[in-house]
């Protein structure tokens, strides 16, 4: 009798954004000069006094287990971020540190979530959030947001899509991959349908900090009494610090939930990394000039981008608030002949692009639109104005 694998597991898609970008960096590495827009980490090294802090936690022999759900230091730092930041006011008994954002959801999930519980994805949406809540025995169910709604779901859709299995729905703004920020007027629509629906909105606000222009981070759960007991707020240190790889996320929601996830995290990670404790810690309440910087610089390279797409045949995109990508639309792409062939599709687009142009992008199907796909703007301008010119002599070798 054969052994059979588990059937979750094996259900679950492996992520092509790191599939593409491993491509990309396989290329690099045989020498040959790939423009990589998959990056979801800003190209800026971590700051110094960050690694430090980080240095000093080794040498002070801070290297051994902390409580599973992280330190009251860092515990109390990041509920003066989440006052003084975002108008939310949580005790560090809310408040559950993970190893990274996607263990912050995976644990938000595993904690609300029973086998057939439906939650709603409204897209585009990361492509990881399916997946993970898949994994913890739930139930995606999706509302599309169109390009003329500027990629932002409305009450309507949500209320529609509730019924009596919802348990969740996920608001992430910024949004990746689009950009785009949900304003407090549609924020507080959302709420008053969650209370009434009696729901939990998960609000991934992993990009707070990169925000452009006018626009204000608003979190939901800061709205009212109510919404703030059916929310779990959850960030991170990777994009705002530039500390992908130290691996810190968070999250802030009601003690009840705060305990379970720390419960289960305990049993499945144990605590997050002690030595990138220290480091988060330094990040939230030390210098902030790094955050700027980066922000100052993402805005250049995104007015750019843009510029440069909006002056381009057969493609499109909306100028994004946050966040550092660009949503573009290619549908008016993939009916062209190239070669003798009609592009046909995302994945034929993207392999074309690597292949013959020497450019990685990121398709979007797996982010819930077939004929749109991502680009970062998290590297460097030189490098945003060679892939775009590759990008341009490829439309322009295309024919109707």
């Amino acid at each position: 009798m054969a052994l059979t694998l588990s059937r979750k597991a094996q259900a679950v898609k492996p992520s092509s954004t790191l599939s593409i970008t491993a491509k990309a960096k396989e290329l690099k590495a045989q020498g040959i000069d790939v423009v990589g827009f998959g990056a979801g980490e800003p190209d800026f090294p971590t700051p110094v006094n960050i690694c430090d802090a980080a240095i000093k936690a080794i040498k002070d022999d801070f290297t051994k287990y902390t409580p599973a759900s992280g330190t009251m230091e860092l515990k109390e730092a990041v509920c003066k971020k989440f006052k003084e930041f975002n108008g939310i006011s949580y005790e560090p008994s809310q408040i559950v540190i993970s190893n990274g954002g996607k263990h912050s959801l995976t644990n938000t999930f595993e904690a609300i979530l029973n086998p057939g519980d439906e939650v709603i994805i409204p897209s585009p949406y990361w492509l990881s959030y399916p997946e993970i809540v898949k994994m913890a025995d739930g139930v995606p169910v999706y509302i599309k947001a169109e390009k003329k709604q500027e990629y932002k779901v409305t009450a309507q859709q949500i209320e529609d899509a509730c019924t009596s299995k919802t348990k969740a729905v996920i608001i992430n703004s910024p949004n990746n991959p689009s950009g785009m920020i949900y304003t407090k007027e549609e924020l507080e629509a959302i709420a008053d349908v969650a209370v009434r629906k009696d729901i939990y909105v998960v609000s991934d606000e992993i990009y707070e900090n990169l925000i452009y222009g006018d626009q204000a981070p608003i979190s939901i759960a800061s709205l009212n009494d109510e919404i703030y007991k059916r929310t779990i707020t959850i960030s991170g240190l990777a994009k705002s610090y530039s500390m992908t790889g130290w691996r810190i996320g968070y999250t802030g929601s009601s003690k009840e939930i705060a305990k379970i996830m720390g419960s289960i995290q305990s049993h499945q990670t144990s605590n997050p990394n002690s030595i990138a404790q220290k480091a988060a810690y330094e990040a939230l309440v030390g210098p902030q000039d790094s955050v700027f910087t980066m922000n100052f610089e993402f805005d250049k390279r995104r007015n750019y981008m843009y510029d440069r797409v909006s002056n381009m045949k057969y493609i499109s995109a909306l100028k994004p608030q946050g966040a550092f990508y660009m949503f573009i639309d290619v549908s008016n792409l993939l009916n062209k002949e190239y070669k003798g062939q009609k592009v046909n599709d995302l994945s034929n687009l993207a392999k074309v692009l690597i292949e013959d142009y020497n450019v990685a992008v990121i398709p979007c199907d797996d982010f819930g639109f077939d004929d749109h796909i991502r680009l970062s703007y998290a590297i460097s301008i030189e490098q945003i104005e060679k892939g775009l010119d590759r990008i341009e002599k490829f439309i322009n070798d295309v024919h109707e």
